[in-house]
């Protein structure tokens, strides 16, 4: 669990600053954006009250080209996507009308891009 910390500790800046891995899918939502995939994102744009003090904040809004809304974090692997993080969500798509998901990039030896998994609320 340290190192878990450790490595989530790493992804922390300023309130408005990227990491590297949202950078990086910030540059996809992009090329999805140029596609006509999707019709919009923002970066940390919404933050959602879960509870008395207790609120998330997803990395990206995005959305789809159909209109439907849908909330992406990204994590650098499945390792860092912590418990906490896995509860706050699945509450979060009982509360509010958004698609939630998380992702992943994937290595290069496998092919690169983006492991995106659906987060429901069962």
């Amino acid at each position: 669990m340290h190192n878990n910390k450790r490595l989530a500790a790493l992804g922390r800046l300023k309130a408005g600053q990227m990491n590297k891995t949202e950078a990086a899918y910030a540059q996809y939502l992009e090329l999805l954006k140029r596609a006509g995939d999707i019709q919009w994102y923002r970066f940390d744009g919404i933050k959602l009250r879960l509870a008395d003090k207790t609120f998330l904040t997803v990395d990206f809004a995005v959305m789809d080209r159909d209109g439907v809304m849908e909330l992406h974090d990204t994590k650098g692997g499945p390792g860092v996507f912590t418990e906490d993080a896995k509860v706050k969500m699945k509450v979060a798509a009982e509360l509010y009308p958004f698609v939630f998901k998380v992702a992943f990039p994937r290595a290069k030896k496998h092919g690169g891009g983006w492991t995106i998994e659906e987060i429901g609320n069962g």
